[in-house]
């Protein structure tokens, strides 16, 4: 069993599996008290003047101690995570990561202006919006209640939010980031005198993508010669055994065969 929990986590693309992975991580030191949350929220004072420079990634990891706003979260971060790295970023892993990059980057910057503590749940809003915009299509039912197509699904993840009681800014900051990198990305791209804005940089397609092969690569002068010998075996192989069969098939027969 554990051997077999083991494969299948392995198989969980790798950003998803990094980023689901830290989340349950860091609840769970929370929840055994060898943190603090207010060690991880996000406060620009502290990550300016005491270079506490580690918030800028912790206040997207913690999502509230365990209970059923956890695990609503992780469902949904886990489902669209994954459904995005292997659906319209599949073998694309620098473009993830930099949509990754960008989405944290728009949010800490709103954050700076706005007394939000915590981003995660507006980085997750921000997938399943991508995810959503991506696949209009797709009929979509929450808890059987509703039917409606995807591209409504984070308006109706903001409704529940609301029914809750909490706060729809983080679900809006969510829409809002989402919703800049899909135009940049798919929309503006293809309109009349649009092109790409959002550039992937070199660095990170040299550490999270598979270097293509050169098509005027040319092997090395003992790799040539070691492909030439072995050609040229091969060649006199095939011609003793040309010369097998036709010594075989000219072979004298024995002349009383035919009066027996």
């Amino acid at each position: 069993m554990a051997h077999s929990f083991t494969q299948e986590y392995l198989q969980i693309p790798a950003v998803t599996r990094a980023y689901t992975t830290a989340c349950v991580v860091t609840t769970a030191a929370v929840q055994l008290e060898l943190i603090t949350p207010f060690q991880l929220y996000f406060n620009p004072d502290l990550i300016i003047k005491r270079y506490q420079i580690w918030r800028l990634v912790t206040n997207f990891l913690f999502f509230g101690p365990l209970g059923f706003s956890f695990m609503f979260n992780m469902i949904f971060l886990y489902r669209y995570c994954r459904m995005l790295e292997e659906g319209s970023f599949r073998g694309r892993t620098a473009d993830f990561v930099f949509m990754f990059l960008f989405g944290g980057v728009l949010m800490t910057l709103f954050g700076l202006f706005a007394n939000l503590f915590f981003l995660g749940q507006a980085f997750t809003i921000m997938l399943v919006y991508i995810w959503s915009r991506r696949n209009p299509y797709v009929r979509m039912n929450f808890f059987g209640l509703l039917n409606f197509q995807a591209p409504f699904l984070p308006w109706v993840l903001m409704g529940f939010s609301l029914l809750l009681g909490n706060s729809i800014v983080i679900d809006l900051l969510g829409i809002g980031v989402g919703h800049m990198y899909f135009f940049l990305e798919d929309i503006f791209p293809n309109q009349p005198g649009g092109r790409k804005l959002l550039m992937t940089p070199g660095v990170l397609r040299a550490l999270f993508d598979t270097p293509e092969e050169d098509p005027a690569y040319s092997p090395l002068p003992e790799d040539q010669a070691g492909e030439s010998w072995q050609g040229a075996r091969d060649e006199e192989e095939h011609h003793q055994d040309q010369d097998e069969r036709r010594d075989h098939h000219h072979e004298p027969q024995d002349p009383d065969a035919h009066h027996r």
